[in-house]
């Protein structure tokens, strides 16, 4: 994934609680509707014992819209009672950003 910089990236990092609760269905159902938003530029994730997942983002204000949309706080308020013993959000300007990919 190529984006033009600057960009914001969301870094939600995150300890899930035992069994699934409907997690997997709204996951998908977030990224679906987060894909919708105005100012929605990607995701990436990964899971072991802790979670990471990070969405990138045009602006600070399509950050803030994507957190008040309705459906995304019903998301939020499900994963403080039924999905994460823990998380922290962090909000991040990139400025630069490089890869390696073997031939």
């Amino acid at each position: 994934m190529e984006l033009q910089q600057p960009y914001y990236a969301v870094i939600f990092t995150n300890t899930r609680t035992d069994g699934d609760f409907g997690y997997a269905e709204m996951a998908e159902q977030m990224e679906r509707l987060a894909k919708q938003q105005k100012g929605y530029l990607g995701f990436e994730s990964a899971r072991s014992n802790l979670g990471i997942a990070v969405s990138y983002w045009e602006s600070l204000e399509a950050i803030a819209d994507w957190k008040a949309n309705l459906e995304h706080l019903y998301a939020q308020k499900k994963g403080k009672s039924d999905w994460y013993s823990w998380y922290k959000v962090r909000i991040c300007r990139v400025e630069r950003e490089y890869e390696f990919k073997s031939t």
